[in-house]
Parts: C-alpha cells; structure tokens; sequence
C-alpha cells in the first residue's frame, strides 16, 4: 500500500504542467512585448488589404507575400524590415516551426547579402533570446519534455569545457541536436552566454546562405 501511494504521487507529480503561474505570466509579458511591437508596425503602415499576411508554411506562401510585399518593401523598408525582424525573433523565442520558410521568404525579398545579414541577425537575436527566457523560467520546461536529451547534452557539455566553443559549433553545423533543443537547453547546462552567441551567429551563416540562396532562385523563377 505505501509503494503504491508513493508511485500515485509521483505520477501526479510528473503529470503536472512543469510551469508555475508566475513563469507562464513572464512568459505571457514577452509575448505581449512581440504583440505591441507588431501593433506599432502596423500603425505606421498605410490603410490597405493585409488579409494576406500569415505566417509562410509552404512555396505558395511564400509567392502570395513576395507579391504582395514588394511594393511594400520599396516603400516602407523600415516597417517591412522591423515586422519581419520581430516575426522571426518571435518564432525563435518560442520555438515556433517554419523559419526555414521566413529564410527563404528573406532571399525572396532582400536578395542574397542583404537575406543572409537579416536571417542571421534575427536568427542569433531570436536564439539568444530563447536563451534567456529559458535561463529565467526554462528548466522544468525542458526537464519535463527532454529529459534523455538534457542529460546527453550535460554530459557532452561537461566533458568538453575546454574545447566548448568547438563542439557548440560542431552542434550548429550539424543535426546531431535540434538547434531549438540547443537554444533551450544551453543555459541548463551552463554554456556560457558569449559561448553560445559565437556559436550561434557563426554556425549559422552556412545553412542561412543556403536557404536564402534557394529563395533567390525561387524568386528568379517565378520572374522567367
């Protein structure tokens, strides 16, 4: 009877959500900064049709917003760029899916140079901002969701302190670990901060040339 009402308590304890109310209210403030600077583009932007914003999940998405957005983009660089800016750091912060689809929807837009500086710049803001919510409300997030992979990544971590700087580049350039794990689960392990943001702007640059790359000639075909 007790190993048994020991066991229920632990399963409750388990099935519990691993966020307090003040972790998910801190993390509801950060949502509602990204909100109220998507507002303040949008107030600047002149009266027309926007019913064809959406997040991009798809080729065809991301035609119907370069169509769209060209003109804009000529016009009002500076809201273009910000509302991008503030997407994709968004998306990055909360582990969002489809990145690789605002990345080429950039080439699309801003060609080659100006793509890659935007996708990296955003991607490291957005990363480096996971970072530090997660360093504030992060860990029984991650321990409840990946506990194996937390436990691999400490140990991996705590065995090349040394040469850290290496293997977290070693992790930005390959798919050993998911880089939303990466963003996520750094500051659990105690990657240090400028570690992490080395890492994370230089890794980067390859997989961000390739996919801006793509959506040039995405771009370029649609124009033939």
């Amino acid at each position: 009877m007790e190993r048994r009402g020991e066991r229920d308590c632990k399963e409750n304890v388990e099935g519990r959500f691993p966020l307090t109310f003040w972790e998910v209210a801190g993390a509801s403030a950060v949502v509602g900064a990204f909100v109220l600077g998507l507002a303040c583009v949008y107030l600047t932007m002149p009266a027309s049709d926007y019913s064809f914003l959406k997040l991009p999940r798809s080729l065809e998405d991301i035609q119907i917003l370069r169509d769209h957005l060209e003109d804009y983009t000529s016009d009002y660089t500076v809201q273009v760029l910000v509302g991008y800016c503030i997407v994709y750091i968004f998306m990055q912060t909360f582990m969002i899916p489809g990145t690789v689809f605002m990345s080429l929807l950039a080439g699309s837009l801003f060609g080659v140079f100006k793509g890659v500086a935007l996708v990296v710049f955003t991607a490291t803001a957005g990363a480096s901002s996971c970072y530090f919510l997660s360093k504030l409300i992060g860990r029984p997030l991650v321990s409840f969701l990946w506990p194996e992979q937390l436990s691999f990544f400490q140990a991996q971590v705590s065995k090349r302190r040394e040469r850290l700087l290496n293997y977290m580049l070693f992790l930005r350039v390959t798919p050993t670990l998911p880089n939303t794990f990466i963003n996520v689960a750094s500051p659990m392990v105690d990657v240090p901060y400028h570690i992490f943001f080395l890492a994370t702007f230089i890794g980067l640059i390859p997989a961000a040339y390739v996919t801006v790359r793509v959506g040039v000639n995405y771009s370029c075909l649609l124009d033939y």
